[in-house]
């Protein structure tokens, strides 16, 4: 009798923490998901595909409502939330990579510091890969040739930076064209023939180009598997550009700058709530996001946006954000002297 008045207690303490506590309730209420990009890009895609499911778990079902604030690679969103909304659970941050990238934020007048946002989980698609125009590639290592136009909304974003290592490491006849909008815009472009090549993260908005016979992957980043980075399987005649660039970083701040390239890339998209909000609401997103993550409906329609889809847990996502946290300033001036050798602006 004495055992089971002792387990009775610590049964019941064990199934209080394996639940969201009893105030998170959402019933009747309206969460804003606020997204840092433009309309139909892949961070807007991450956020409207997790969008229903965070109302299909949450405690009380409350509508979810996506609203789209691009500006500043996703700076101004975050800055937003953090200055006109409440840690109430009732704001929640769909983000990528770029919005946790110190060498963004650094210089995009970021009012927060992104190892301090409380995050729920992470949806990876398999990283970045390289599309180039099939009749163009005769020219992708030919520098007595015109070069292939590279189009990208600013080279520093992290599906883009792929480009940087291919340009300069892997001798790429190329040359940026800066200024787009967003990944549709690019995409665009390169189906109408403006640019040769691009790169995106946006696997599920190529799978049209590749199916047509004019463009291919040229390469990719890969997915992380087992502590390293294995090609796609519906990618896998296309190399994973860390093999390809085995043996060329001769010198540690180029090993350096690759492994947050690959860092910042693995991280993809997020889902964060603000500092400050309550124990009980984080716990409920959380608990909401591994349901979630282990439903076939939302693996299935996260297959039909990329292909591959990778959920991430809120440890995972916070393992990486810190990682990248910690790049150091010699890696930072590296990567920066490489685009200012490749002809882009940046401070």
């Amino acid at each position: 009798m004495r055992r089971v008045r002792l387990a009775a207690p610590l049964l019941a303490l064990a199934l209080a923490a394996a639940l969201p506590a009893a105030g998170a309730d959402f019933k009747g209420k309206s969460v804003a998901m606020i997204v840092g990009s433009e309309p139909g890009g892949g961070t807007d895609a991450a956020a409207r595909l997790t969008a229903p499911f965070f109302e299909k778990y949450l405690p009380g079902n409350p509508s979810i409502v996506v609203r789209n604030m691009p500006g500043a690679q996703g700076v101004t969103a975050i800055n937003y939330a953090l200055q006109q909304t409440r840690p109430d659970g009732l704001t929640i941050i769909a983000g990528s990579s770029s919005q946790a990238d110190p060498l963004v934020t650094h210089k995009s007048g970021a009012l927060y510091d992104p190892v301090k946002l409380i995050y729920v989980g992470g949806v990876g698609r398999g990283g970045s890969v390289v599309l180039i125009n099939a009749q163009s590639e005769k020219r992708l290592t030919d520098k007595s040739q015109p070069p292939l136009f590279f189009g990208a909304l600013d080279g520093e974003r992290s599906s883009e930076q792929i480009g940087l290592w291919g340009i300069e490491y892997l001798g790429w006849n190329a040359k940026w064209v800066l200024g787009y909008r967003g990944t549709s815009a690019v995409m665009l472009a390169l189906e109408r023939g403006e640019i040769d090549m691009n790169a995106t993260g946006s696997l599920f908005q190529i799978k049209s180009l590749v199916d047509s016979g004019k463009f291919h992957v040229l390469t990719q980043s890969g997915m992380l598997q087992g502590g390293r980075f294995v090609g796609r399987p519906d990618f896998g005649r296309a190399p994973v550009l860390g093999e390809q660039l085995e043996g060329k970083l001769a010198d540690k701040p180029a090993r350096d700058a690759f492994a947050y390239y690959e860092g910042i890339n693995a991280l993809d998209k997020w889902t964060a709530l603000l500092p400050g909000t309550p124990e009980d609401i984080v716990l409920a997103y959380r608990a909401a996001f591994e349901k979630m993550a282990a439903d076939s409906e939302f693996l299935e329609r996260g297959r039909k946006i990329s292909g591959e889809i990778d959920p991430m847990s809120a440890a995972n996502v916070e393992f990486l954000v810190k990682q990248i946290a910690g790049t150091t300033d010699e890696t930072e001036k590296f990567i920066k002297a490489l685009q200012r050798h490749q002809g882009l602006h940046v401070q």
